[in-house]
């Protein structure tokens, strides 16, 4: 069993954690390799949905998004009902027409920002990408190319603020570092004993890596 699919087999494990789902959060650094990871788990879970925080920030709210996923998405999904949220188009500068997500049994949200305060208490479990900020941000950039440099210029600035007023890191379940072939998971600096813990001491092993 890969590493991924032992993480899918504790995530379906844990009790849901917004009406029927079990929310789970990818958060990390802008170019830390947060959507692949969140795509690659999906996968392992059957295909679940993934909600890219991208669809809600905008340019001119890059994290004040915090409303309209409240509104949108965990309100409809807490009480078991397809959420409807309209994703922001960055190029035309305006948001598209409503995109519905259902009441998967796992959801992910994957983005910077996924695990901020007030996101936690609906969160079944946080994940953390490893990688810290300069080398996170020179990745975003070689990916992104030189036309979006002002762009990433002013995000680095927005994105340590906001992790400065609000990290996500100390909550984490499970930190995931990338390898030359899949991840490597640690448990997070809140993770606790117990049936519910995506990390077990088993997955932490090299025999399991």
């Amino acid at each position: 069993m890969s590493d991924l699919d032992r993480v899918a087999t504790a995530l379906r494990r844990l009790p849901p954690s917004c009406g029927p789902v079990r929310l789970v959060a990818v958060d990390g650094h802008a170019g830390s390799g947060k959507s692949t990871l969140a795509a690659r788990l999906a996968a392992a879970l059957g295909g679940v949905p993934v909600l890219h925080l991208d669809d809600l920030a905008t340019h001119e709210e890059l994290f004040e998004w915090t409303g309209r996923m409240l509104a949108e998405v965990i309100g409809p999904l807490s009480r078991g009902e397809t959420a409807l949220y309209h994703p922001y188009d960055w190029n035309l500068r305006a948001f598209g027409a409503a995109r519905p997500l259902a009441p998967a049994p796992v959801l992910i949200v994957e983005g910077v920002g996924a695990g901020r305060r007030e996101l936690r208490p609906f969160l079944a479990g946080l994940l953390w990408m490893e990688r810290g900020p300069e080398d996170s941000w020179l990745r975003g950039r070689r990916r992104d190319g030189p036309e979006q440099a002002a762009f990433w210029d002013g995000w680095t600035v927005a994105e340590t603020r906001h992790f400065s007023a609000d990290p996500s890191r100390p909550f984490a379940d499970a930190l995931v570092r990338e390898r030359g072939e899949g991840y490597e998971w640690l448990p997070g600096p809140s993770a606790t004993a117990g049936p519910n813990q995506i990390i077990t001491q088993r997955d932490d092993s090299p025999a399991a890596n």
